[in-house]
């Protein structure tokens, strides 16, 4: 198998739009390496640049060490697994997975050999023979998946590839997945924009944004020691609270969040791991707070009261503190929507970012699981400064009159 690198990797539309910018990961040699963000974010632009099919404006792409700029898709021994299955309709089972084999004149005793291995790995050895036309779309994706790993690659690259399946079909090729990778022990990279997935199957995880990374790091890590709010918000699910247009206050030594009209002490703990505190204490500089609905609950003794704008089914309800802010917090039964109620949190839990660059104010404590990975210290740009860039790149559609 092989590892992967990637080293300031921009991909530039002629539109302008920013596919990717700056992108410097590392995937080691059979890690299975997650890709994760919403539509429009860079993954699929991320997977094809590392393919071979887009080029990418700028940078370098790196297998086993070598430079595959000058390498074609067909020689850099990738093998990708597309949202939709892409079968061939006129030829059956068999026959599409063995087509990379025979296009690159293996011999039809290996390809014999392979097939059939990997058919009896995916339980597919009933329907060999039969028609893309009359599979279900789990099996047209089982057979995406065979033509794939048939061949044996260097690196898999799996581009959203259960996005049309229903849960129940998504859990079952997702253990297939998983499984695949642990026989073929081979390095994986997997994008999908559903988090729940990310987080079952992945090791570690690549959050993207409109093309640029916003952190690299496990699952535990990037839920815990989010480095802004973005990946806070997109890591968790129920999703986090924030409470904006914060300002930090001290009195006799103590520090203090105060919003409309509350105010609430900084824990110890928080404290400690706030580097800058004093740049934001009585200065009149915002921060946001972020609060997880499990850190918060509704109970008799909470310090903030509100309003119950709705409960959910995963047994949450969301309060309305004031008409700004809204937490979601762990609900009993029978709290309902117009119940006035108090709503306790954990403040040695906090999150706290700061409100204009969107990152993080805290520092990592104990707590934090060093992987020894360089890309895990990487801090995401500021929020306005990945807007400058995104206008920086765009063209200029006011054509200078001659």
């Amino acid at each position: 198998m092989a590892s992967l690198n990637l080293r300031g990797v921009n991909k530039v539309y002629p539109s302008g739009e920013t596919g990717l910018y700056d992108i410097n990961l590392e995937a080691d040699d059979k890690e299975f390496l997650i890709v994760v963000g919403a539509d429009g974010s860079g993954k699929s632009s991320l997977l094809r640049v590392v393919a071979g099919l887009e080029d990418a404006t700028s940078g370098s792409v790196f297998i086993d060490g070598k430079d595959m700029a000058d390498v074609e898709p067909k020689n850099r021994d990738i093998a990708m697994v597309f949202q939709s299955s892409t079968l061939y309709p006129s030829l059956n089972v068999f026959d599409n997975m063995a087509f990379g084999l025979r296009l690159r004149k293996a011999p039809e005793a290996l390809v014999q050999e392979r097939v059939k291995a990997v058919s009896n790995i995916l339980g597919m050895n009933d329907i060999l023979y039969r028609k893309p036309k009359v599979l279900t779309a789990a099996a047209k994706q089982r057979v995406a998946i065979g033509r794939a790993i048939v061949r044996e690659p260097k690196i898999y690259l799996f581009d959203e590839p259960l996005s049309g399946l229903d849960d129940k079909l998504k859990g079952d090729m997702l253990n297939v997945i998983m499984n695949l990778q642990a026989r073929l022990e081979g390095t994986f990279l997997y994008a999908t924009k559903n988090v729940a997935e990310a987080l079952t199957i992945g090791t570690r995880l690549v959050v993207l944004k409109d093309g640029f990374v916003q952190q690299i790091d496990t699952p535990a890590n990037l839920y815990d020691y989010p480095a802004n709010t973005y990946v806070a918000f997109y890591i968790g699910s129920p999703t986090i609270s924030f409470v904006k247009k914060v300002k930090i206050e001290k009195e006799d030594g103590k520090y203090f969040a105060a919003f409309a009209d509350y105010r609430v002490e900084l824990t110890e703990n928080i404290v400690s791991r706030f580097e800058k505190i004093e740049d934001y204490a009585g200065t009149g500089r915002y921060v946001t707070l972020g609060i997880r609905p499990e850190d918060a609950e509704i109970c008799a003794d909470g310090i903030f009261c509100g309003t119950v704008d709705k409960t959910t089914d995963d047994g949450c309800a969301e309060v309305d503190l004031t008409p700004d802010v809204c937490l979601t917090a762990q609900a009993k039964d029978g709290v309902e929507k117009g119940d006035k109620v108090s709503v306790k949190v954990d403040l040695t839990r906090l999150y706290i970012f700061d409100a204009a660059s969107c990152l993080t104010l805290l520092k990592r404590d104990g707590g934090y699981a060093q992987t020894g990975r360089a890309d895990a210290d990487f801090i995401p740009l500021a929020y306005n400064e990945e807007s400058r860039i995104h206008e920086s790149l765009k063209p200029n559609k006011q054509k200078k009159k001659k």
